[in-house]
Parts: C-alpha cells; structure tokens; sequence
C-alpha cells in the first residue's frame, strides 16, 4: 500500500509540473494567435491535453486520498475545490471558443481578454498551491 501511495504522489507531482507546462504553452500561443481560426486548430490538441491532465490530477488525489482512508483535511479540500474550478474555468474557455461570432474583426482581440484572464488564474493559483503543497 505504502509504494501505491508513493508512486501516486510521484504521478501526481509530475503530471502538476505537465500541467504547468501546458498552460504556459496555451498562453504563449494566444499570445501569438493572429488568426482566431488558426488558433482554434490548435486548441483542438491543446484543449484535450489539459483536460486529461486535470482528469490525471483529480484522479491521482483521489487514489492518494484512498489511500490515507480518505482522510479529509484542508489541503484536500481546497485541492478538490480547485479541481473542480479548473474543470468550470477550462469549459468556459472552451465555449468561449467555439461560440465565438466570426464575423466580429475584434473577435480574436475579445477572446484573448477572456482566455487569457483564465489561463494566467489557473497557472497563478496551480502555482501557489503546488508551492503550499511542497513546503
């Protein structure tokens, strides 16, 4: 049980650092974005890496917290109520995306204020949390 419960923590440590990294991808190519249908392309990969990684993160908790006899202390609280803000957040900009009207010349411009306001919450708040976690 001991080494399940260490391999998890290892799994989940890196597929935090994954996830991080796949933030600062996604914000470098909305940064970069000139044209709104050649970044959605891109989010069309990009989109489902994050997703999966959050699924690996929640999943991987939920192991961990299995293993401690689903032990609930505040750490875990907050990291669950943070899983469930990353998967509200990540949907808003996913919709946020698709519904987009087109035919707008700004559109890209109004889109880059929404995700961009999401990406920099989520990679600020993964950050201090996986600092909280590591102390």
């Amino acid at each position: 049980m001991n080494e399940m419960y260490t391999m998890t923590i290892v799994i989940h440590l890196w597929g935090t650092f994954a996830f991080l990294g796949v933030l600062a991808i996604n914000m470098l190519l909305l940064y970069a974005a000139r044209d709104i249908r050649i970044y959605a392309r891109r989010m069309r990969i990009f989109m489902p890496i994050s997703a999966s990684l959050i699924a690996l993160l929640l999943f991987t908790g939920a192991i961990m917290m299995a293993a401690k006899h689903l032990s609930f202390t505040i750490e875990n609280i907050v990291m669950i109520v943070f899983g469930v803000l990353l998967i509200i957040l990540e949907l808003k900009r996913y919709l946020a995306l698709k519904h987009a009207d087109l035919s707008l010349e700004n559109i890209l411009e109004i889109y880059k204020t929404k995700a961009m306001k999401i990406l920099a919450f989520e990679f600020i708040w993964s950050v201090v949390i996986s600092v909280w976690m590591m102390v």
